[in-house]
């Protein structure tokens, strides 16, 4: 399995503190049956992105860690003026393996209109917006109409592994296991933290969508589309996004 989302690197942002824990995430990896990890840092206003300073602690990592494990860098960027003013002097040391694909994080307090706009520009910039997390963010929850109106559009959607698990709530595990079925989600990725409640680990979310959806769903999810995004080319596995979905709570029908 690939992991394109997990914070492994130590002292960055809220992730391990320090270099033997990010060894043991490594580890935990290994032993999970992962062989690609990309680590993604926050780029945001309380963790500034220090683009030598990640490649720095990646190489240390990747040398005490050997070659059981592939690790590339990118990181979990968050749609501020400031940091988009950023890409636009240097875009790939903010995606994955440097490619073209990038993790974007989404405010969990207000997403104005203009993010369609935003999502667009991107695109049109030649980057590949992968949206992290939608199913534990609350106004996403409510609004899956603009998450699949961005599927159509070209961007791809990534859910966390814990989702799949429970481990956020029946909620956030109700609407990854819809939006899987709807055809709306490219990837699945740990976005680990650490070694207890966040850890490095797909194996058991790879279990849940093989036996609801099957193994060339869960292959294309956990590996297909993660090794095609961490080797920046297109991605295997993209179904088309329907034009009418429903909420699985609300019973209510969106159009687009």
């Amino acid at each position: 399995m690939v992991d394109v989302h997990c914070h492994i690197l130590p002292g960055l942002d809220d992730g391990p503190e320090g270099i033997e824990e990010s060894l043991a995430m490594a580890e935990s990896a290994i032993s999970d049956g992962i062989t690609h990890v990309v680590a993604t840092p926050h780029c945001s206003n309380n963790y500034p992105f220090d683009y030598a300073r990640v490649q720095s602690l990646r190489e240390r990592l990747q040398t005490e860690i050997g070659d059981r494990l592939n690790l590339a860098t990118g990181c979990d960027f968050h749609l501020s003026p400031e940091n988009l003013e950023a890409l636009r002097t240097d875009a790939s040391r903010f995606c994955i393996n440097q490619h073209d694909y990038l993790l974007v994080e989404f405010n969990e307090i207000s997403i104005p209109p203009s993010m369609d706009d935003t999502l667009h520009a991107l695109l049109l910039n030649g980057l590949r917006p992968i949206i992290t997390h939608p199913e534990r963010n609350a106004i996403l929850r409510r609004q899956p109409e603009r998450l699949a109106k961005w599927a159509r559009l070209s961007c791809f959607v990534q859910v966390t592994a814990g989702s799949l698990t429970g481990t956020f709530g029946p909620r956030a595990q109700e609407d990854s296991l819809c939006w899987i079925a709807k055809g709306f989600v490219h990837f699945v990725a740990s976005d680990a933290h650490n070694t207890k409640r966040r850890p490095l680990r797909l194996q058991a979310a790879y279990d849940v969508v093989s036996k609801q959806f099957g193994d060339e769903k869960a292959r294309a999810l956990f590996l297909e589309n993660p090794l095609a995004a961490f080797e920046g080319r297109d991605l295997p596995h993209v179904p088309e996004v329907p034009d009418e979905m429903i909420s699985p709570r609300r019973k209510r029908f969106f159009f687009f």
